[in-house]
């Protein structure tokens, strides 16, 4: 029953609304979507098939929820950004399939002045009391543990791991499969499959354990060992050096990637090892 009109919702088969639960109409609801005690559901969501939500969760706004996503009590999903530019535009939230939002998890959805979207990707876990604001952009497989915090505009790409507590600066950019540590100031950029840790963070060095649980062989590792070496450790101007790492590794399908990623836009520049 949607108690904001009196009316009940149309829904598919399958579908579960707990009596205490309050559903917008004009939701979507695919099927075997299950709403649990006490959950708010706005009028523009839609929550995709098999997806649960637990208890007192609340998903407002121009909001997709994907297939068999989790979300836990006291979770926010699509509210208003904390941006005082912000006037009530449409703009989205985006939840892929299979992603846990665990216990006061808080997702705002992106501004106009942004890409008008966050976007947290398919198979990811946000523990509790992790922030995602406006506009940020969380890849595939991605781990963030308990109370991290993020400002708008941030990318965080497929499988990267994101310590407890962390803080990371608006506009910073973490590559694929990075490591940040827990209780780690993030004000720069992190490069595809580095190690940060510290306040302010630093370059510690690679994401080892990373890179072996996504099937590179030792071979690859030892070789982007002796990139990140001659590109971090050694004496000289970096640019000198990134221009000599060029020449040295071309063809190497992951320094290639790291170099790529130096090439990309930035607003706050990348953080170096010291």
């Amino acid at each position: 029953m949607d108690t904001m009109t009196g009316v009940r919702v149309n829904v598919p088969d399958r579908v579960t609304i707990h009596p205490s639960a309050i559903v917008a109409h004009g939701a979507e609801l695919g099927p075997g979507v299950q709403i649990g005690p006490f959950c708010t559901v706005g009028p523009d969501v839609v929550i995709e098939a098999g997806a649960r939500l637990v208890s007192h969760v609340v998903v407002e706004g121009h909001t997709r929820i994907g297939e068999k996503a989790e979300l836990y009590p006291f979770c926010t999903v699509g509210l208003p950004p904390q941006d005082l530019k912000y006037k009530g535009e449409p703009t989205r939230c985006e939840i892929g399939a299979r992603t846990q939002i665990r216990e006061h998890c808080t997702i705002h959805r992106g501004t106009a002045t942004g890409t008008g979207t966050t976007r947290v990707g398919t198979d990811c876990m946000l523990m509790a009391v992790v922030h995602v604001a406006h506009d940020c952009q969380v890849g595939d497989h991605v781990i963030i543990a308990n109370n991290a915090v993020m400002g708008g505009h941030v990318s965080i790409a497929d499988h990267a791991v994101i310590g407890g507590s962390a803080a990371i600066h608006q506009f910073v950019r973490i590559g694929r499969a990075a490591m940040i540590g827990g209780v780690s100031g993030v004000e720069g950029d992190v490069i595809p499959f580095g190690s940060v840790i510290g306040n302010r963070a630093r370059l510690a060095g690679l994401n080892v354990i990373g890179l072996k649980r996504r099937g590179f062989n030792k071979q690859q590792i030892n070789r982007l060992h002796s990139f990140f070496r001659d590109l971090f450790r050694h004496e000289g101007v970096f640019a000198n050096r990134l221009a000599a790492a060029r020449l040295k590794y071309a063809g190497d399908e992951l320094a290639e990637e790291v170099l790529a990623f130096i090439d990309g836009h930035s607003h706050r520049g990348l953080i170096r090892a010291e």
